[in-house]
């Protein structure tokens, strides 16, 4: 692939996740992540280390794809920074745990495991599953703890954390914008913590391509983060303006499509 074609696919990449971090709350990755483990292949990336790679670029791009979101959420008063506090240190202690996690599982074994989370989310945006409201706020620790456990799975995944920081606020009574807005607060610490752990975790490799700062690839870490910067304003805009169930379904047949691709 050329590098020209390269930048071509970050860049729309970045735009399509930025969206979808701003309207949906999901952070991106899930898109990001599938994305550039075929872009990688293309390269000729070693399949033992081309899933990790993805997953720690997606987490460092989600870095951007965040602040941006953060402010257009926060500009609308829609981040419940008093939930986002107690939750921030267990989402750290859990993503870097999350990371490391991900840096023990063979190429073959992530990306299964991807391709199977992948699936299950599509499947419940199909269907529509989300817990109904169904209890209050909980205290400081059980937020710390609901933090730990987002943390460390989305780090797995090289996802913001939107997928599963959404449906539990929404369990806990949060309104849905609030939900959406503090969830996109959620993915920063998510990435910071992952990203980092996975430069850490990928420094020995002896496989990576050129431009790589561990398990994250720099060329593909810029593309996307100049467009996601952009795009993830307009997305924060589009989720107080429009019902995005029909759009989620569209995505998750996508999600469906991209499942199916890693599991065969």
């Amino acid at each position: 692939m050329s590098l020209l074609l390269l930048l071509a696919v970050y860049l729309s990449l970045g735009a399509v996740a930025g969206v979808l971090a701003g309207m949906l709350g999901i952070g991106g990755g899930l898109v990001i992540v599938p994305v550039l483990i075929f872009s990688f292949d293309m390269q000729g990336v070693s399949p033992e280390i081309a899933a990790h790679l993805a997953v720690g670029t997606s987490l460092a791009t989600i870095i951007f794809t965040s602040i941006s979101s953060i402010l257009s959420h926060h500009a609308r008063h829609a981040v419940r920074w008093d939930i986002f506090r107690p939750m921030m240190m267990g989402i750290v202690l859990g993503a870097a745990l999350g990371a490391w996690t991900a840096s023990l599982l063979s190429g073959a074994a992530l990306e299964l495991i991807i391709g199977v989370f992948v699936l299950l989310v599509a499947i419940k945006m199909l269907l529509d599953v989300n817990p109904p409201p169904g209890r209050a706020v909980p205290g400081s620790m059980g937020l710390g703890a609901a933090g730990a456990s987002v943390g460390w799975v989305s780090a797995i995944f090289g996802i913001g954390g939107g997928t599963l920081t959404v449906p539990f606020l929404s369990w806990c009574n949060v309104r849905m914008q609030h939900a959406v807005g503090t969830s996109a607060a959620c993915g920063l610490p998510i990435a910071l913590a992952g990203s980092l752990t996975n430069v850490a975790t990928g420094w020995q490799a002896t496989t990576l391509p050129e431009y790589s700062l561990g398990f994250v690839y720099v060329p593909a870490l810029v593309g996307v983060a100049i467009t996601s910067v952009i795009f993830a304003r307009f997305g924060a805009a589009l989720a107080h303006r429009l019902d995005a169930r029909l759009l989620k379904r569209i995505f998750a047949v996508l999600l469906v499509i991209i499942g199916i691709r890693f599991l065969t």
